[in-house]
């Protein structure tokens, strides 16, 4: 028996298994569908997620039934129905904890200008099946029948683990060029390879990118990052030059080395990066940490400096890092709770290279601490996995300090309460002592009390009203 034949095997018992699962709702919703005179296919990535054996709770199937008559067929055996994909031939429902999709066949037609196609109705499955974005993808499994459709190779593709178009990739691709981001998103999620032709195509069509709206871009760039293999992903983005299209920061990463600084190449270490943060995750995947990886040396290219000895800086490139990261997730519509995040991570990721040996005060980790906020410990993370030296001493020395400073950390916060660094008076306390009202006298008394707390650590009352009598003296706010 064949490597690939064996691995079809594996895949059609991993289907049935996975099959039998959902079998009962399904070949009952086939069922009712056979009685009205349609068909109905499980199709698209539920098939192939069967193969896989991660089918999960989100079925889609595929029909010649239109949707007003597929909203008849389930009245009264749906839990629940939604209709907002009904235009574009969608009917939601669910039953017994499983999300169903329900799509008329479409045979549509693009105009290659926007994303947007005509829809049409088709009305054969094969035909339906050659408009998918790939081979893995347009494979059916009739219900209740459970007879199997595979007119384009797909289960071949998903025994060697490859991506192939149905049609010419250069046709699909123009037709809806989101396909080639997808195709890097599936290598990243499946680990799957990427056909030379699909590659090829990728590369010279790159550019078709830009039809795409900023949103769908950012969707499937974070399944990326999400993927168990973010770095073939990015690897095959910058190599296809679909990240010059949205995410020319990180393509910039490719230095030239320079043959007297011998800089190691930031490209690569950023990737090492990225996979180092990934081993820190204890939740599953971290879009904010995995991203934060990412963009954590952008700001190198533009702060890039060779001195009089040959030796290589990057003078203040967590700055830079951090503005060209808030600009480029804005750009492509990210939260701002997210963009901000991620930003502020890129900007503090070099603040422990200045802990040396311990010789920071008590004071300046609480600045540490306070800085990081709620990111602290994706701070730890990140700062963690940046470390990518070969040299072992120096990499054991590094990981040795920073477990230095986490014990500090612990110690301190143990003593005070570091989660939430506040002035040892609050406003109304400030207003009474002053005699002032509400207004910007009590924020900058404020601010002076949060700078000693930070210095000084925690203070009682006494010595919080002196300092604050002390700093309304020499404000000229009362008398001394």
């Amino acid at each position: 028996m064949s490597e690939t034949t064996r691995a079809l095997t594996d895949a059609q018992r991993r289907a049935v298994h996975e099959l039998m699962r959902v079998s009962p709702v399904a070949d009952e919703l086939g069922r009712r569908f056979a009685a009205a005179g349609h068909e109905l296919h499980l199709v698209g990535g539920s098939v192939r997620d069967a193969l896989l054996g991660r089918l999960g709770d989100d079925l889609d199937f595929t029909t010649d039934a239109l949707p007003e008559q597929t909203l008849r067929i389930i009245d009264g055996w749906a839990e629940a129905v939604w209709t907002t994909g009904q235009e574009f031939g969608t009917i939601g429902l669910a039953r017994h904890g499983l999300r169903i999709e329900v799509t008329t066949f479409r045979a549509d037609a693009y105009d290659r200008v926007s994303r947007n196609p005509i829809v049409r109705y088709g009305d054969n499955l094969v035909d339906d099946l050659r408009r998918r974005d790939f081979a893995v993808n347009a494979m059916a499994v009739s219900v209740p029948g459970h007879e199997f459709t595979d007119p384009y190779g797909g289960l071949n593709d998903l025994a060697e683990r490859v991506l192939r178009t149905p049609g010419a990739p250069e046709d699909s691709f123009a037709d809806d060029p989101l396909r080639m981001l997808r195709a890097a998103r599936f290598a990243a999620q499946l680990r799957f390879s990427v056909a030379p032709e699909v590659r090829a195509a990728m590369a010279a069509m790159a550019g078709d990118l830009s039809r795409i709206t900023a949103e769908r871009i950012r969707d499937e760039f974070v399944k990326l990052m999400c993927g168990a293999d973010p770095i073939t992903g990015l690897r095959l983005l910058v190599d296809t030059g679909l990240a010059e299209t949205f995410l020319p920061e990180v393509t910039g990463l490719k230095l030239e080395i320079d043959e007297h600084a011998q800089h190691k190449d930031v490209y690569e270490h950023t990737l090492i990066v990225v996979r180092n943060a990934i081993g820190h995750e204890a939740d599953g995947p971290d879009f904010t940490l995995r991203m934060a990886a990412l963009m954590h040396d952008v700001g190198k290219p533009a702060t890039k400096a060779v001195g009089p000895d040959g030796g290589v800086s990057f003078h203040h490139h967590e700055v830079v890092g951090a503005r060209l990261t808030k600009q480029r997730m804005k750009a492509l519509k990210f939260p701002k709770d997210v963009i901000s995040d991620v930003s502020e991570l890129v900007m503090l990721h070099l603040r422990f290279y200045g802990y040396g040996r311990g010789e920071w005060t008590d004071s300046a980790v609480r600045r540490y601490v306070t800085d990081a906020g709620p990111l602290l410990t994706r701070l730890h993370s990140l700062t963690r996995s940046d470390v990518t030296t070969r040299n072992r001493r120096k990499a054991a020395q590094l990981a040795a300090d920073y477990d230095a400073l986490e014990t500090r950390i612990a110690r301190i916060a143990a003593e005070e309460d570091l989660a939430r660094v506040r002035p040892d008076l609050d406003g109304n306390a400030i207003m009474e002592l002053l005699g002032v009202p509400p207004g910007p006298v009590v924020g900058r008394a404020w601010r002076h009390l949060k700078e000693l707390r930070l210095e000084r650590g925690p203070l009682d009352r006494d010595e919080a009203e002196a300092e604050l009598l002390r700093w309304a003296a020499a404000e000229g706010l009362t008398k001394p």
